[in-house]
């Protein structure tokens, strides 16, 4: 497997602090699953909305095309049962995401000082051929 992308984005909480489930903002970005999490979360929860923010950033960084021809609801941040996050990507950022050869995109998520940060990494087993 070789590197085929990196990304990071940050998002200040504070952001996030007129955020509800209902808002016009998490219904666009955020799946029916990804919503469901984050209603678990109580006063975590815009702490949390931050970190899966910046992860669906740090997807399209890594993926080397930025948001462009996917909707970030096409990349969801969900967890295991041991709480790391991973993403499951379908539609047209699933599309561009093979179209870049990339097979796994591998995610990590922190919160400190008032910051969300998230660090994506694509994996893929084809190189470009020259």
């Amino acid at each position: 497997m070789v590197i085929r992308g990196i990304g990071v984005d940050v998002c200040r909480i504070s952001r996030m602090n007129k955020m509800t489930l209902e808002s016009r903002f998490v219904e666009r970005f955020f799946s029916e699953e990804e919503r469901s999490y984050l209603a678990g979360k109580g006063v975590g929860f815009r702490q949390s909305l931050a970190g899966l923010y910046a992860a669906k950033e740090a997807f399209a960084k890594a993926l080397g095309s930025g948001v462009r021809g996917f909707e970030l609801k096409e990349v969801e941040i969900l967890h295991t049962a041991e709480g790391q996050p991973y993403y499951r990507v379908s539609g047209a950022a699933l599309a561009v995401q093979q179209e870049r050869k990339i097979e796994q995109v591998f995610l990590s998520i922190s919160h400190d000082a008032g910051i969300a940060a998230a660090f994506a990494v694509a994996w893929g087993s084809q190189t470009d051929e020259a």
